[in-house]
C-alpha cells in the first residue's frame, strides 16, 4: 500500500482491529509481549491511528509519541486523541528513515514496519534508526510478518484477512493481504526470511533477539471456541520479535 493509500484511508484503518484475527491474537498476545510499561517513556513506530500508542498509554507510559510517515493516518489518531485525551503525541515521521528525536526512549514498538523493507539493507536502516533513539537497554519489540507462514495451508479468511503470494522479492515473497471488511482493503507487503531480520537487527545494534510466538487469549476462545483456532495456531501469519538496544 502507498503512503496515499494510507492517507486515503485513515479512520478506516480502525476497521482492521474489530476483525476476529486483529482483535484477539493480534492484540491480546502484543499487549501481553509489552507488560507493565509504568513510567516508561514508549516510541510507537507506523503508529497509524494510533491503536498501540494508546495502548502503551494505557499500560502505564509516562510518554508516548506515536509516528507514522502518512499525513492522514497521524490526523486520525491526532483527532482520536482530540475525542478521548490520553496525553499522547504524534508526528509524521518515516519509520524507514526516522530522524533522531528529542529523547532517547525506555521502549519502541513497530507493528507492520519492518515486513515493508525490500532489501535487507533497508531492513537495516531502518533498525538502526530504531536503535538511535533508544536508550542503552532499551527494549523493541516489534510485530510482523511470520517468515514461516505456509500459503498453502487452510483459508484463513474465517479470521478476517486473506493472503495472497503475488511474487518473490528480494527479502522473500511478496504477498497481497486483504482485510475483510465490508468494503474490503487490500495491500502489498512483504514476508521477509528469519535471517533477514535476525541479520538487520544485530548488524543495528541489539541484541537478545527473541521470537515470540502469538497466541489465542482467552476471550478468543470464549467468543468463537477453541475449534475455530486450530488453523491459525497450526500456521500463524503473524509473529512478534522482542530485543534489546547493546
Amino acid at each position: 500500500m502507498t503512503v496515499q493509500q494510507y492517507d486515503d484511508i485513515g479512520e478506516a484503518y480502525e476497521g482492521f482491529k474489530s476483525l476476529p484475527m486483529a482483535r484477539y491474537p493480534e492484540s491480546g498476545s502484543f499487549v501481553r509481549m509489552l507488560g507493565d510499561l509504568s513510567g516508561r517513556s514508549v516510541l510507537d513506530l507506523a503508529c497509524g491511528t494510533g491503536f498501540y500508542t494508546r495502548q502503551a498509554k494505557r499500560l502505564g507510559a509516562a510518554d508516548v509519541l506515536g509516528v507514522d510517515v502518512s499525513d492522514g493516518m497521524v490526523a486520525a489518531a491526532r483527532a482520536i486523541e482530540e475525542r478521548n485525551p490520553l496525553g499522547v503525541r504524534y508526528q509524521v515521521a518515516d519509520g524507514a528513515d526516522l530522524p533522531v528525536f528529542d529523547r532517547r526512549f525506555d521502549v519502541a514498538t513497530a507493528v507492520y514496519l519492518l515486513n515493508y523493507a525490500d532489501d535487507a539493507a533497508t531492513m537495516e536502516w531502518m533498525c538502526r534508526g530504531v536503535h538511535r533513539n533508544l536508550r542503552p537497554g532499551g527494549e523493541f519489540f516489534v510485530l510482523t510478518q511470520a517468515p514461516d507462514f505456509r500459503f498453502d495451508g487452510p483459508s484463513t479468511d474465517k479470521y478476517g484477512f486473506r493472503y495472497e503470494p503475488v511474487g518473490e522479492g528480494e527479502v522473500g515473497p511478496r504477498v497481497r493481504i486483504t482485510a475483510l471488511l465490508d468494503s474490503p482493503i487490500e495491500f502489498v507487503t512483504n514476508y521477509p526470511r528469519r535471517e533477514v531480520y535476525e541479520g538487520a537487527l544485530r548488524q543495528a545494534g541489539f541484541t537478545g533477539i527473541t521470537w515470540v510466538p502469538l497466541e489465542v487469549p482467552q476471550e478468543g476462545a470464549a467468543a468463537f471456541g477453541a475449534d475455530f483456532w486450530a488453523d491459525f495456531l497450526a500456521n500463524p501469519p503473524l509473529v512478534m520479535l522482542r530485543c534489546t538496544a547493546g
